[in-house]
């Protein structure tokens, strides 16, 4: 039986769910991750909380046997391909990125013909098989460093236009970007933060490099989440409105009790962040599926693109 063909299972009628995940994870010698933009009660049962990549490092480095990825599926993808032995469960196999989405191996393929040999910078938010066609993987928080660690004066920054656009104001590389962009992201709109500004004129603006441009040239600092994360723990402002998907700020008031955190946007919700529940967590750990498969051979070639960027 599948997972997402089980009966619906509330909370309600199970009030030790929690207590069941837990004695599943210890019996499968599992480590649970989870993304900050998850669900508040998935980020409360996971061993680690953080953005995609750090994620898989720690799991990387877990003596765990199974690795739980509550998250979208390039997370876990990158997951298997740092940890390959490993068995990688992804808990709704439904939970994508429309980002990650919006381009394809065959894609990425005609996008480097029609630019023949500059390399190719792809953000982490791309599936196995992209990141096996490109040179080196980024992340939002070292996307620049990645760029100027080509050699070469132009560059290929897939897949998204507003990340590559920030890149671009903060290198003199040529940056030739792929028209890929967050439907979440893009939701926030400047006339949201003008008016959370009127509002709470004290607030500081705190947006990640996923937003458009008009955005981020309204904020106080351009960070990923983990760098909101460590901005916000370590400034003396008291309020934040924080410009990215509305998950993070349930980690942010919990790791800073005495401060105020705002969301500027009713619609920052990514749909595919929230399909992973409680239930699909102990449903996966139970059933120890769905898992995550990718062949050998685009493993090793993703490795070295994920390989190239820490060691930069």
């Amino acid at each position: 039986m599948s997972v997402e063909r089980r009966p619906p299972c509330l909370p309600s009628q199970e009030p030790d769910l929690v207590d069941r995940i837990a004695d599943l994870k210890r019996a499968r010698n599992a480590v649970i991750l989870a993304h900050n933009y998850q669900l508040p009660e998935v980020q409360d049962i996971a061993d680690f909380t953080g953005d995609s990549l750090e994620l898989s490092r720690k799991a990387a480095g877990a003596e765990a046997d199974v690795i739980v990825f509550c998250g979208v599926r390039f997370m876990a993808e990158t997951a298997k391909i740092l940890s390959p032995n490993r068995v990688v469960l992804l808990p709704d196999p439904r939970a994508g990125c429309p980002l990650a989405d919006m381009i394809t191996a065959d894609q990425l393929r005609a996008f480097k013909a029609q630019h023949p040999g500059l390399p190719v910078v792809a953000y982490v938010n791309t599936s196995a098989e992209v990141k096996a066609e490109s040179d080196i993987c980024c992340t939002s928080a070292n996307a620049v460093r990645m760029v100027e660690a080509m050699d070469s004066d132009s560059v290929l920054f897939i897949p998204d236009k507003c990340l590559g656009t920030y890149v671009a104001s903060k290198t003199s590389k040529r940056i030739i970007l792929y028209p890929g962009y967050c439907p979440t992201h893009h939701r926030i709109l400047v006339e949201d933060v003008v008016r959370e500004k009127q509002e709470h004129p004290e607030a500081v603006v705190v947006a990640h490099p996923e937003c458009t441009m008009d955005v981020i040239e309204l904020a106080d600092a351009v960070e990923s989440t983990s760098g909101m994360l460590r901005y916000t723990r370590g400034s003396d402002a008291k309020e934040f409105i924080i410009c990215t998907e509305r998950g993070l700020l349930h980690r942010l008031r919990k790791d800073n009790p005495a401060k105020v955190f705002y969301n500027p946007c009713r619609l920052n919700i990514c749909p595919n962040m929230k399909k992973i529940t409680l239930e699909k967590v102990f449903w996966s750990l139970e059933d120890m599926r769905p898992t995550i498969e990718i062949a050998p051979d685009v493993i090793e070639r993703a490795k070295k693109a994920i390989d190239g960027m820490l060691a930069v």
